[in-house]
């Protein structure tokens, strides 16, 4: 044949072969993920686990806890592609192949590669990679948050489209990107002399600081549970990696309590505002109304009764 049967020049057409290529392609895209870090973390020798002990630095984090979030990351990630098998609400599907469409299953595949420099130690290569990802991961959330803004008419979009995408986010934004720069530019210590671990503090404190004020600006500007969780989990995993230099403890000390505190703060606040806003506004008397309205200086006879 030399064309399809259909005409391709039909935007609902082209929505249709669009959401039926990211059908294929991002379920594809989330698995070759997944085997390249679990084979990157746990065959490959040395794993992504070893090097991040062998390069510690002022921000350096617990590797268990991320890798839990890169698990949860994972699992939000298989019931977006089921979204996609079994969306049927339009804007719906807008959401899926307008705002998300490729950008996802590049980010997969950007991991992936990740995961591949890592291991070899290519840092410059890891870090051009992590910051190809969050420009990726940025577009997508940005265009989702501007064009199919989260409402609790689809709490489905909200699960499984944008806490996915806001979660995977946060992540390279707030924590490896950064990390794989500091080893880049050689801001790391000796793992052997622990003593020496508050080199590079300030920048690591800059970093720890400039990444939890934009999240808590997010949090309290959209009341965002997604981010809130992501960032108290990254800050968690942070200072819970010992030694850290008092400058950036204390900083993920403090925003492991400000982040949910705002959150909660900022809820509490629109639910009581709404309240306010919604008051409902009694009818006049019915004295009141049938009472017959005077001129200014007209007096009533019955006052001098």
């Amino acid at each position: 044949m030399d064309s399809l049967p259909v005409d391709t020049s039909n935007p609902a057409v082209r929505d249709y072969l669009a959401l039926i290529r990211l059908q294929v392609l991002t379920p594809l895209s989330l698995l070759i993920n997944i085997v390249a870090v679990l084979v990157c973390a746990m065959i490959v020798k040395p794993t992504i686990g070893d090097l991040i002990k062998l390069y510690p630095t002022s921000i350096t984090f617990r590797p268990s806890f991320v890798a839990v979030y890169v698990m949860v990351i994972y699992v939000a990630q298989v019931g977006y592609c089921v979204l996609l098998v079994f969306a049927r609400k339009a804007e719906t599907k807008k959401a899926l192949v307008k705002a998300v469409g490729l950008s996802l299953v590049l980010a997969n595949w950007t991991m992936a590669f990740w995961a591949i420099a890592w291991v070899m130690r290519l840092f410059l290569l890891s870090t051009i990679l992590l910051g190809i990802l969050v420009v990726l991961l940025a577009y997508s959330n940005v265009v989702l948050l501007v064009y199919h803004t989260p409402t609790t008419e689809r709490p489905l979009d909200m699960m499984l489209i944008h806490a996915p995408l806001r979660f995977f986010f946060v992540l390279p934004l707030s924590l490896m990107f950064p990390y794989s720069l500091f080893i880049t530019l050689g801001l790391t210590y000796p793992p052997n002399h622990p003593e020496y671990y508050d080199r590079y503090a300030w920048p690591g404190f800059a970093v720890v600081l400039s990444a939890n004020l934009l999240g808590l600006a997010v949090i309290a500007i959209g009341r965002d549970i997604t981010w809130a969780i992501a960032a108290t989990w990254i800050c968690v995993s942070e200072w819970s990696a010992r030694p850290k230099p008092m400058p950036v403890y204390s900083t993920t000390i403090l925003f492991t309590v400000l982040h949910p505190l705002t959150l909660l703060a900022t809820i509490m606040y629109h639910f009581f505002s709404r309240g306010r806003r919604g008051s409902i506004a009694l009818p006049p008397d019915d004295d009141d109304h049938h009472r017959p309205v005077r001129r200014p200086q007209e007096v009533d006879s019955n006052a001098w009764a």
